[in-house]
């Protein structure tokens, strides 16, 4: 039951940026596990789970080896001086990228783990999102405007 719960409480931090005990409380109850807050405060501390910054500006937990931080900062940077322009169409988005910068931005994109996003794939110029649903893609629509307007 332990390695169960722990796989899931390391699928849900991944999936999900869980910033409390409370939250991964209630994630991992909604996913039937019948766990105490002392059980979820000691399964942190045996998967050495840590908190990270992500890319919202707010505090997750994290395994701490994905290196968050650095990936948040480098897709940002990266965005910003490659993209030329973001359009969401239904469910998809479509980011057009300075020739030859799209699967670098794709990539550094991906290592995000972006919750919306069911996959990407990228060509030399251009990068297909697919989008879990329409309002996620026009909620990363404007999110990806934000950043290339800087």
């Amino acid at each position: 039951m332990k390695t169960r719960r722990h796989a899931k409480i390391l699928e849900l931090i991944k999936e999900f940026d869980i910033d409390t005990q409370d939250e991964l409380l209630r994630y991992l109850r909604e996913n039937g596990f019948d766990v105490t807050q002392a059980t979820v405060s000691r399964d942190i501390k045996e998967l050495r789970l840590v908190k990270t910054l992500s890319r919202t500006g707010k505090y997750k937990y994290s395994t701490g080896t994905d290196n968050a931080n650095d990936m948040s900062s480098k897709f940002y940077s990266l965005f910003s001086d490659s993209v030329l322009s973001v359009e969401a169409a239904q469910n998809l988005i479509v980011v057009k990228c300075m020739t030859g910068m799209a699967q670098a931005v794709c990539a550094s994109m991906d290592a995000m783990y972006w919750q919306g996003f069911v996959g990407t794939l990228a060509g030399e110029d251009t990068i297909f999102i697919v989008c879990r649903n329409d309002a996620a893609a026009l909620e990363t629509q404007e999110e990806f405007r934000k950043l290339i307007s800087r």
